[in-house]
């Protein structure tokens, strides 16, 4: 049977936070959308990342919400198509709707001139467009999060730091030949210039899960470091093909898609070594995840297995629930009588300062300006059982990051796209 949003909410929300059934109950609701990716392409991700979100949101449920009012997230299966993507934003918009967050490129880039014009926040983290971080130009495009370009700028800043001066080495990016794996040229092409690395490009074809052909290339290109860039399939193809082709993957860093799930697929051991940006804590160290251990799990409220509380991609959703619910704290705050709507709760996003959801990320910011909150990541390590910080949180190149946001913009601001 095919995932429907009536299915989904009723088999994975033991406290009704995606449906209906608690707007009937208290009148008192901020409504949420997550017409979300559960079926065909990002479900590597989705699954985990629902889970870390609505568990948060039943944290706060548990203590009374904000203000008396519940967090309502209406959770439903986009299977990454636009057009139902797009009804069901129409009719969360007619429902109250003042945030959505669709986690897919291609559902965010259709819904940007719906959001701007009914200035409905929508949140896209570590997808959609980079440059939505000029909230001079996307007002109600919300990224929270490193975009693209800052992490490709946090990985070169680690590999300077690493081998003291890149100059002279050799870079090269293994990416999936679409829109998503070409982000990051730009930036890291720039950088070469300054910092006088050579730099090389290596596409494959989507997915990515036969990557035979490139692999010995890049063996025979004998770079310094490889930044692999891809999701799913394609980053445990990349590691695989890596190792096979005799790679040091100590010398490998990917973006924030890669999770404890590729490490199962490549082998815990045989990845042991590689790198990735983390734009937050992984793990069950972090005070919020031990909350919901206890006031969500222990009570049997969560929303989904056990086993998945800490990975990756969960505290992501972790993540992003906390910053939303700190825009709706925020918004209170400043109009403690509302009205509650998008633009009272993008006042309190762009109030967010020096938030770190009890140590879970690093310090963030949100501005009018500055929607990306300050880029700052940091790079772990997979020791064989977990992701291991090999940095404090920082933020890198920034001045080349806001140079190509700012360019990106312009061009949207004149022509739409």
């Amino acid at each position: 049977m095919g995932l429907t949003r009536r299915t989904f909410v009723a088999s994975t929300a033991a406290a009704v936070i995606g449906g209906r059934a608690a707007a009937a109950v208290d009148e008192k609701i901020i409504l949420f959308g997550m017409p979300q990716d559960f079926t065909k392409i990002y479900t590597f991700l989705t699954v985990e990342y629902s889970q870390g979100q609505r568990d948060y949101f039943s944290l706060v449920n548990s203590r009374s919400g904000i203000n008396g009012y519940k967090i309502v997230a209406d959770v439903s299966d986009s299977a990454n198509d636009i057009p139902r993507a797009i009804e069901t934003y129409e009719r969360l918009k007619r429902e109250g709707m003042v945030l959505i967050d669709p986690l897919s490129t291609p559902v965010a880039r259709a819904l940007v001139s719906r959001a701007l014009e009914d200035k409905i926040n929508l949140v896209t983290p570590f997808s959609g467009r980079s440059d939505a971080a000029d909230g001079t130009v996307f007002p109600y495009v919300m990224p929270l999060s490193p975009n693209y370009w800052s992490q490709a700028a946090l990985i070169i800043e680690f590999f300077r730091q690493q081998d003291k001066d890149l100059k002279g080495k050799k870079l090269v990016l293994v990416h999936i030949d679409t829109p998503f794996g070409k982000e990051p040229i730009p930036i890291l092409q720039t950088l070469s210039q300054k910092l006088g690395y050579e730099f090389a490009t290596f596409p494959y074809a989507p997915p990515g899960n036969d990557q035979s052909a490139v692999w010995p290339q890049v063996r025979r290109a004998k770079p310094d470091w490889v930044i692999f860039w891809g999701a799913g399939v394609g980053q445990s193809s990349s590691l695989s093909e890596a190792i096979r082709n005799g790679i040091p993957v100590d010398r490998m860093c990917a973006q924030v898609w890669l999770s404890e799930s590729d490490m199962n697929v490549v082998g815990n051991d045989a990845a042991k070594g590689v790198l990735k940006v983390e734009p937050c804590a992984s793990g069950r160290d972090p005070k919020i995840i031990g909350d919901i251990l206890k006031d969500v799990v222990g009570k049997r409220q969560g929303a989904g297995p056990d086993a998945k509380i800490g990975t990756s991609y969960y505290n992501y959703g972790v993540m992003m629930g906390a910053i939303m619910v700190e825009g709706v704290r925020l918004a209170f705050n400043r109009f403690p009588n509302g009205p509650i709507t998008g633009a009272w709760l993008n006042a309190g996003l762009t109030s967010i300062t020096n938030f770190t959801a009890e140590g879970l990320l690093p310090a963030m910011t949100i501005t009018k300006e500055d929607h990306q909150g300050g880029g700052k990541g940091r790079i772990a390590r997979w020791d064989g059982t977990k992701f291991v910080p090999q940095t404090d949180w920082f933020a890198a190149g920034q001045d080349v990051v806001w140079e190509e946001i700012y360019k990106s913009a312009e061009t949207f601001k004149t022509t739409g796209k």
